[in-house]
């Protein structure tokens, strides 16, 4: 993805740029390149509409399952968000759109294992290695390694095994999980209320079991 991540279209230039620079937004207060950066996925080609189509399609599956409440989707936007923005200048990723496309497909393929797919019409996996179909396909046409989409992964990845790998190995806990007060910007208190108390007190035997140590 050579012109396309690495270069600085003159159109954008022209209209002050929507790109991440700490600079810009911490010395000249342009604050909304916070959000922009994460709009922006290159000029018009199939690439784009693939990633355009996935962070669609993958965004509203991961909020449809995110199960209690709008907070936890919304939090793994914020994360995911603030994650590729710290990360961004260490990689001089400006655009971060792509980045944030490949973070929720990772998070989704990996909740989906045995879901099969159809890449193209001709390619046919399961979900796990969407991620990397993706990639190769970034490659093969733009000829250099997508790094904003490996970026992606490693974020998505750290969500993914904090929350769904981690919990199963240290009693259920859940580092990554929105705190109290986002919650209660989207939740009512007393359902708040009851989803802590469900949380903590209708524990699935099944997920008990699998987590306590066996005993012989």
């Amino acid at each position: 993805m050579g012109e396309k991540r690495d270069s600085k279209p003159s159109d954008v230039k022209r209209n002050g740029g929507g790109k991440m620079s700490f600079r810009a937004v911490y010395f000249k207060s342009q604050y909304w390149r916070v959000v922009t950066t994460f709009l922006y996925f290159g000029p018009l080609n199939l690439d784009l509409l693939f990633h355009v189509f996935f962070l669609q399609r993958y965004s509203r599956l991961l909020e449809e399952s995110s199960g209690r409440s709008p907070a936890d989707f919304s939090w793994l936007l914020v994360y995911s968000m603030a994650s590729l923005i710290l990360l961004s200048p260490f990689l001089s990723l400006p655009f971060l759109g792509t980045a944030l496309s490949s973070s929720l497909v990772y998070i989704w393929s990996r909740r989906n294992p045995e879901t099969r797919l159809s890449f193209l019409g001709i390619l046919v996996f399961t979900a796990p290695y969407l991620p990397w179909v993706l990639m190769a396909f970034s490659l093969v046409v733009h000829g250099i390694v997508p790094k904003d989409e490996i970026c992606g992964v490693v974020v998505g990845h750290i969500w993914y095994f904090f929350s769904d790998v981690y919990p199963s190995l240290h009693g259920g806990h859940r580092p990554l999980d929105p705190p109290a007060w986002w919650r209660r910007l989207f939740e009512p208190p007393q359902r708040t209320a009851v989803a802590g108390a469900t949380d903590t007190a209708s524990i699935n035997p099944a997920f008990a079991a699998a987590a306590a140590p066996e005993v012989r």
